[in-house]
């Protein structure tokens, strides 16, 4: 669901947290210790944590030297090849449990180190311990996946603008705070103040409502969008933070349940960062926020262990959600564990967790059932053998069973269909479809289901969807505009055309996408121009991205739709010289080289490629497919 914010002639300036501090000194206070406050900070010797005294760590052959001087914090990188470099500290990222150091590398660009201290137990320790990755690699601390600027700072900053030149490839980023501060989640005070001082208010702002800021707080749903655009795996459509208030979808292209980011059946697995798992929570659908556990500005959870829980899950309930059953939920009847035990935690069972960054735990929001009879075929992890690890899953199951013979639970789950739907979507087409259309799963849900079934590129599939491109959920709406791909020419710009004038930017983009290579005889009257301006929209988002090689693959993807061979040969080389372990690309590469150049041409683009990833089996498999012509 997409919430309107507040439309201005022009916005508001941003005065800094400090600005605030008179007038909301309690909330000052509270947010002043707080992770948000900390999530970036200058390299002082009061914000930094870890011990620069001389200490010494190594790693897979590299050696880091760390000392403190009259001019800052330093780290000396002596590479296994003996290669030394030297690195001034420019800033702090995070607080606990573990603390990220930030460098400059060059005017600008800021990386993020992959050496970081374990504020628990006082260490220095690589947030990868089990990779090789020398200088050059894509994902060494230099390369274009830990550039502070494109990846990080956004969410770690207050009116944050990227400022990507892509002619120079360099930074001229600007932020009106670093860290998290009162205007990253109110908006920009300027108008604010104004009204606080009795000022007459600017008429440029007059949108904005008698307090004079960008979001307005006390509706569930903008809440947990506000909150959503950082704790949240999304592509950004802008450059740097959009303005508080922003619709979600507006702002951001949403990550659905895909392989390598969620288990089957929508359990986290790779860093999501909250909000996807919330949106198949069963609270998410009847109206809870994040503020009903979390305080705004201190961002801990409003009361201890259980208690966060049964201030609505309890023997009263709480009249704000009505639907709620009235039971001791906090009870050995219920959870069958020891009063006081880690197995009698709410969180324990409905609240997995996994460690990212080596020690980070985080908790999984979609508040689910257990469900270990699944994990047979889901091959998804269950709670009881999370912390029962001399047990299976078919013990977890049958002790269930026993605990809850009468339970409703043990029904058929989305993750059973999109097990089968990764290995063969067309197979498991009928389960998926009944999923996608089925209004009482979760948006993302059943956008993923779509996406699932677009995989497969059957245009039988396309056309039992069809209807679903006028969803309520903009999630649904746009995946179910992706499926369409696969439709017929005329079907396709026939069913996809009124996506194009969707009220959400990502369901525009996604309709431009699934017209791409259409001729320009299919679209034409009014469509052709919906078409121009949702095709704005998506360069618009795309050249927010020109520093990430992901958005040089689509632009040589569009070029492949459209046949420009060389513009698609351009496009990979950019995406290879950002990262050059993307293989894909080179294969992509040496392909287009023998298609337009010659043998020659693509043996030698294959030689460049595996010099950079000797041994590769993919690129060497390309080599025998090549000479074997």
């Amino acid at each position: 669901m997409a919430i309107a914010g507040p439309a201005v002639a022009a916005e508001p300036a941003y005065v800094g947290s400090a600005a605030c501090t008179d007038c909301h000194e309690a909330e000052a206070a509270a947010w002043a210790g707080s992770h948000h406050a900390l999530a970036w900070t200058e390299a002082t010797p009061a914000n930094v944590l870890a011990d620069f005294d001389g200490t010494r760590f190594s790693h897979d052959g590299v050696d880091y030297r760390f000392r403190l001087e009259a001019g800052g914090h330093f780290v000396t990188v002596t590479e296994a090849d003996g290669t030394a470099t030297d690195h001034r500290i420019h800033s702090v990222a995070g607080v606990a449990p573990l603390q990220q150091y930030l460098i400059e590398t060059e005017p600008g660009r800021i990386q993020s180190f992959d050496v970081v201290w374990d504020v628990v137990r006082g260490r220095w320790y690589h947030l990868y311990p089990d990779q090789h990755l020398p200088p050059g690699d894509g994902l060494h601390w230099t390369g274009p996946y830990k550039t502070w600027n494109a990846r990080c700072a956004e969410c770690h900053a207050t009116g944050f603008e990227k400022n990507y030149d892509r002619r120079t490839g360099r930074y001229a980023s600007v932020q009106a705070e670093i860290g998290v501060g009162c205007e990253a989640c109110h908006g920009p005070g300027e108008a604010h103040l104004d009204w606080a001082a009795g000022r007459p208010p600017n008429p440029a702002f007059a949108a904005l409502g008698a307090l004079g800021l960008t979001m307005r707080f006390g509706e569930a749903e903008a809440t947990i969008q506000q909150c959503a655009g950082c704790h949240s795996r999304r592509e950004a459509h802008g450059d740097g933070n959009p303005l508080p208030g922003t619709p979600y979808h507006d702002a951001y292209n949403m990550a659905q349940l895909r392989r390598g980011l969620y288990h089957a059946d929508g359990q986290i697995l790779d860093e999501v960062y909250v909000y996807g798992s919330f949106l198949q929570s069963k609270m998410y659908a009847r109206g809870v926020s994040c503020l009903d556990c979390h305080d705004a500005h201190d961002a801990t959870l409003r009361a201890e262990g259980n208690a966060v829980c049964t201030q609505c899950h309890g023997p009263s309930g709480n009249p704000a959600f009505p639907t709620l059953r009235q039971a001791d939920y906090d009870s050995p009847a219920h959870h069958f564990h020891e009063t006081g035990t880690p197995g009698a935690q709410c969180a324990s069972c409905h609240m997995t967790e996994r460690a990212y960054m080596g020690i980070d735990l985080r908790r999984d929001h979609s508040f689910r059932i257990p469900r270990p009879d699944l994990a047979s075929e889901t091959g998804a992890p269950d709670a009881c053998t999370g912390c029962h690890a001399d047990r299976d899953a078919a013990w977890a199951a049958a002790q269930v069973e026993a605990w809850y013979p009468a339970g409703t639970h043990r029904r058929a789950h989305f993750g059973e269909a999109f097990a089968a739907g990764r290995l063969d979507p067309r197979s498991a087409g009928n389960d998926l479809l009944a999923v996608a259309s089925d209004p009482a799963q979760a948006g993302i849900v059943r956008a993923t289901a779509l996406w699932l079934l677009e995989t497969a590129g059957a245009p039988g599939f396309a056309e039992r969807t069809a209807a679903l491109v006028a969803d309520p959920d903009p999630l649904v709406r746009a995946a179910a505009v992706g499926l369409q791909r696969a439709a017929p020419p005329r079907a396709r710009v026939d069913r996809v055309s009124p996506a194009l004038s969707d009220p959400v930017r990502s369901v525009r983009i996604a309709a431009a996408r699934a017209l791409i290579g259409m001729p320009a005889a299919a679209v034409s009257g009014p469509v052709a121009g919906d078409l121009r301006r949702a095709r704005g929209d998506w360069q618009a988002s795309l050249s927010n991205r020109f520093d990430f090689p992901e958005t040089h693959l689509q632009l040589a993807g569009m070029a492949l739709t459209s046949r420009n061979l060389p513009a698609a040969n351009a496009a990979f080389r950019e995406a290879v010289r950002m990262d050059p372990q993307r293989v894909d690309a080179w294969s992509m590469i040496v392909r287009i080289e023998a298609a337009t150049r010659g043998p020659a041409a693509a043996a030698a683009a294959l030689d460049e490629a595996l010099a950079l990833n000797p041994g590769d089996a993919t690129l060497r498999a390309l080599g025998e497919a090549l000479q074997a012509r």
